[in-house]
C-alpha cells in the first residue's frame, strides 16, 4: 500500500468519527452530558444491531451475550504489527483495577480467514485472562462494523501476503447493548480510565 493510499484510507476514518462526534453533539447531546477527554458520549445511547459470531472457545457470542456486561469493542486482527497489539496492551491494564465495574474487551477480528477460534484464543491469552476475541463470517463482521460505524480495507503485499487496514477506534457498550460512548486515537491510559470513572454513574442510572 503507497503512504498516499494509506493517508487517504486514514483521513476518511478520521473524517467519518469526526461526523459521528458532529451527529452525536447535534441530535443527542440535549441531556446533561459528561465531558470526555478522549471520546464522545452518547447520553441516550444506540441500540448495537442483532449479530452472531463466535469466542475464542468456539461457543456463540451474540446480541445477548454483549447486553451481559459493558464491553470496550475494538476491531483488529492478530497479524496486526503495531497499532492492534498497542491498543490491546493498553486496555488490558483496565483488568487490574477497573473503572467501571465488570467491563469486559472484546477483540474483533476483521482478518476470520486468518484468526480462527484457536488463533483468537492464543492472542488475546497473551493480553490477558478476561479478554474475548470474536471471529465468524465476513458477511457478519461487515455488519457489525457497519453498525458500528467502523471499517476495514485489505491490502496485498508484495510476494503473495496481504495486511488489513481498519479502523482503530475503541467503542463502548453498556449492559443493555448499547452503544454510549466512542473513543479515538491517539489513546492514553490515565486519560481512558477517567473518563470510563465519569460514565460509571451513567451506567448505574440507566
Amino acid at each position: 500500500m503507497t503512504r498516499t493510499r494509506s493517508f487517504l484510507f486514514y483521513a476518511v476514518i478520521a473524517l467519518a468519527a469526526a461526523l459521528v462526534g458532529a451527529f452525536v453533539a447535534r441530535h443527542v447531546g440535549r441531556d446533561a452530558p459528561v465531558t470526555l477527554s478522549s471520546g464522545t458520549w452518547l447520553p441516550q445511547g444506540r441500540p448495537v444491531a442483532p449479530f452472531s459470531l463466535v469466542d475464542q472457545d468456539g461457543a456463540p457470542f451474540d446480541l445477548q451475550r454483549l447486553a451481559g456486561a459493558p464491553s470496550l469493542l475494538f476491531f483488529g486482527f492478530t497479524h496486526c504489527p503495531d497499532v492492534c497489539p498497542q491498543t490491546l496492551a493498553l486496555l488490558a491494564q483496565l483488568d487490574h483495577d477497573p473503572p467501571v465495574a465488570d467491563l469486559r474487551t472484546l477483540l474483533v477480528t476483521v482478518d476470520p480467514a486468518r484468526d480462527d477460534v484457536a488463533a483468537m484464543k492464543a492472542y488475546v491469552g497473551a493480553f490477558s485472562p478476561r479478554m474475548i476475541g470474536l471471529t465468524g463470517p465476513d458477511e457478519a463482521i461487515d455488519g457489525l462494523m457497519k453498525n458500528l460505524g467502523a471499517a476495514r480495507l485489505k491490502q496485498e503485499q508484495p510476494g503473495g501476503g496481504y495486511t488489513m487496514d481498519h479502523s482503530a477506534t475503541v467503542f463502548l457498550t453498556d449492559r443493555q447493548a448499547r452503544l454510549v460512548a466512542v473513543f479515538t486515537p491517539p489513546f492514553d491510559l490515565p486519560a481512558l480510565r477517567a473518563d470510563l470513572s465519569a460514565l460509571a454513574h451513567s451506567f448505574d442510572s440507566r
